[in-house]
């Protein structure tokens, strides 16, 4: 009973802490999805060892890691939906993956691997948290800014707007859309502009786009 306490705890701190980090920035599966996710996958774990020491041997035979298996292909429905798809533009790859990596955390606790699911997880909050800083300063192609756009009908215009900045080789790294009461929305981008970009052509493209009222660098 102690042990299976401690597994549980454990997969509901570390699904907890990379949820947290999904939550911090917006995105559609966070604290409580990760920790369902890490918990599920661990019990699922639990299970698999139970069947075994219950029923192996002489009952019969039984491969402890089916159960397992079944989860890591299966989480990739709910991955799945987290992928937003908005133009040239793909958001939720990132929350995609730390669901099906916390999945897999929980599968090593289930089992009492408690080595590799720790070391795991300090590896993928680590990615989460400093790497980022590392790919925005040193791997992203140009200057990392933040742009926004407001008018009506701007969900019609992604399309035309992702057009304008593929041209001229900007690259998209968040977008979020807000609705206001007005019929008035507005786009955030978050882009990297390479140096030699002429900001006065990116506005002027923009603002040639029907419904388009404001846009400004935040």
């Amino acid at each position: 009973m102690i042990e299976e306490l401690i597994k549980i705890v454990l997969a509901i701190i570390i699904g907890g802490l990379i949820g947290v980090e999904r939550e911090n920035v917006h995105r559609p599966a966070g604290f409580r999805t990760h920790i369902l996710v890490c918990v599920g996958s661990t019990l699922v774990m639990m299970t698999s060892l139970y069947i075994f020491k219950t029923y192996y041997p002489p009952k019969t035979q039984i491969d402890v890691a089916r159960l397992g298996a079944q989860v890591i292909s299966g989480i990739g429905f709910l991955g799945a939906g987290t992928i937003i798809k908005d133009g040239v533009t793909v958001k939720g790859l990132t929350t995609a993956a730390t669901l099906w990596a916390v999945s897999c955390i929980g599968l090593a606790i289930g089992i009492g691997y408690y080595q590799g699911a720790i070391i795991t997880f300090i590896a993928v909050y680590l990615t989460l948290i400093f790497l980022k800083k590392i790919e925005i300063k040193f791997i992203s192609k140009g200057v990392l800014k933040k742009l926004s756009i407001e008018g009506e009908g701007m969900k019609e215009n992604i399309q035309k707007i992702s057009s304008i900045f593929e041209m001229l080789s900007i690259t998209i790294k968040d977008v979020n859309v807000e609705e206001y009461q007005n019929n008035t929305e507005k786009i955030s981008y978050t882009i990297a502009i390479p140096e030699n970009t002429n900001i006065n052509e990116l506005i002027t493209e923009i603002y040639i786009i029907k419904g388009i009222k404001r846009i400004f660098f935040e």
